[in-house]
C-alpha cells in the first residue's frame, strides 16, 4: 500500500497539468508553506533567519532539476548564486545545495560543469572576504549521474571550492566512492537515496538500505575519519538509525558538532527539535522557488500522515 502512494504521488509530481492547476490554485500554498520556505530568496533567507535564531542551520536549494531549457539552467545558475551572496549579506553560514541536472548535465557535461565552477568561484570568492566555513553541497542523482557528478566533485574540489559530497546508501559502491573523501578529509552527506531501482547496483529492501547506511556511517564516525578532519552529515529522519548513529559517534569519539544531522524543512519538526535540544547539530535542507509543487508532493508521498494537507489543496478553491 505505501508502494503504491508513493507511486501516485510521483505521478501528480511529474504531471506538467497537475503542476500547473496546483501552482495556481490559492489552497495549495499551505502545502508549499509546510515544506517549501517561499518563492524567492529573500523569503528564503527570512526564514533561514528565523530558524538560525531557534537554533538550526540550514542548507539552501533552489527549486528544479532535470532541466533541458538552457535558459532554465541559466536562471538556475543565477539563483544559486544569489542564495550564496544572500546569505553572506544576512551573516549565516554559506550552504547551498544544488543538482548537476539543475545546471545542465542533462543537456551537455562540459557547460554544465564551466557553471558549477562559476557559483564555486562566487562560493570561494565570498569565503575569502571572511565568510566562514561556506559549502556548496553536491546533491546525488540517479545511478547514470552517480560517476558524473563524483567527477564534477574532483573538478570543482581541484579548483579551490569548499564544495561536499551527497552519498545514497540504496548503492552498493557506496562504501568505495567514501574511502578517498574520507581520506581527504572532506565532507559527506549520507541519505537513504530516493532514486532505489531494480538494478544489480542497487541493494534491494529497507533492511538491506538500513544495514548499509549504518555501516556507512561507522565509516564516517570512526577515529581514523575523525583524525584526517573529515566531516559527517546524516541526513535521516528515521528513528531508528538516528540513536544507533549517536551511539556509533560516542564510541568513535566524536563530539556533539563535530558532525551533525540534516532533515527536510517540514518533515518531522518535533524530532528536529528534539535533537536540537539534546545539542546535536541539526541543518534543514530548505528549498525555495516557484517550482515547489513537484517538491511539496514527493514530501507527502513519503509520509501519508501528510495525506490531509493534499486533500485540502485538492479540494480548495
Amino acid at each position: 500500500m505505501a508502494r503504491l502512494w508513493q507511486s501516485w504521488m510521483i505521478a501528480l509530481a511529474r504531471s506538467p497539468r497537475v503542476t500547473r492547476w496546483m501552482q495556481g490554485n490559492r489552497a495549495a500554498v499551505a502545502l508549499a508553506r509546510r515544506f517549501v520556505g517561499g518563492g524567492d530568496v529573500d523569503a528564503a533567507v527570512a526564514v533561514a533567519r528565523e530558524l538560525d535564531r531557534a537554533g538550526f542551520k540550514t542548507s539552501l536549494y533552489y527549486l528544479g532539476e532535470y532541466v533541458e531549457d538552457p535558459a532554465l539552467v541559466a536562471e538556475n545558475g543565477r539563483q544559486k548564486i544569489a542564495a550564496a551572496e544572500a546569505l553572506a549579506a544576512a551573516r549565516l553560514q554559506i550552504h547551498v545545495s544544488f543538482d548537476s541536472t539543475q545546471l545542465g548535465y542533462a543537456i551537455d557535461d562540459a557547460a554544465g560543469a564551466e557553471l558549477a565552477l562559476k557559483i564555486g568561484a562566487r562560493i570561494r570568492a565570498l569565503a575569502e572576504a571572511g565568510v566562514p566555513q561556506p559549502v556548496l553541497m553536491l546533491n546525488m542523482e540517479d545511478a547514470d549521474y552517480v560517476d558524473r557528478i563524483l567527477a564534477l566533485r574532483r573538478h570543482l574540489l581541484a579548483a579551490g571550492v569548499p564544495v561536499a559530497q551527497t552519498l545514497q546508501a540504496y548503492l552498493k559502491r557506496s562504501a568505495t566512492d567514501l574511502a578517498p573523501i574520507i581520506a581527504e578529509g572532506g565532507m559527506v552527506r549520507l541519505v537513504k537515496g530516493a532514486f532505489a531501482d531494480p538494478g544489480a547496483h542497487a541493494l534491494q529492501g529497507g533492511r538491506a538500505i538500513d544495514a548499509n547506511y549504518l555501516a556507512l556511517a561507522a565509516q564516517m564516525l570512526s577515529p581514523a575519519a575523525k583524525a584526517r578532519g573529515f566531516r559527517p552529515v546524516f541526513g535521516t529522519h528515521d528513528d531508528k538509525l538516528i540513536p544507533a548513529i549517536r551511539r556509533l559517534a560516542r564510541a568513535g569519539g566524536w563530539r556533539l558538532g563535530e558532525y551533525g544531522f540534516e532533515m527536510l524543512y517540514g518533515v518531522r519538526p518535533a524530532l528536529q527539535r528534539a535533537l536540537r535540544d539534546d545539542g546535536e547539530q541539526v541543518r534543514l535542507y530548505l528549498p525555495f522557488g516557484r517550482a515547489w509543487w513537484p517538491y511539496a508532493v514527493r514530501r507527502v508521498g513519503e509520509s501519508p500522515r501528510n495525506a490531509m494537507l493534499l486533500a485540502r489543496a485538492l479540494i480548495g478553491g
